[in-house]
């Protein structure tokens, strides 16, 4: 029964390990730099463009019927 339990501990591991290897297979190190810096980004804009959304859009608004 240890056996089986350090059996399916091991396994695990190598999932996770595994994971990461397709993944950077699939994408290189370009590729995950790039959705990083990406996703830095967008949720820069986001937190930016929450918080003075109401004003730009009165903003925008204001311009058009002026």
């Amino acid at each position: 029964m240890e056996n089986n339990r350090i059996k399916n501990e091991s396994d695990a591991g190598e999932q996770k390990t595994s994971r990461w290897k397709s993944l950077l297979k699939k994408f290189g190190i370009g590729g995950i730099i790039f959705f990083t810096v990406k996703g830095i980004i967008t949720s820069t804009l986001i937190y930016f463009l929450g918080k003075n959304a109401w004003s730009i859009i009165a903003g925008y608004f204001t311009g058009i019927f002026d």
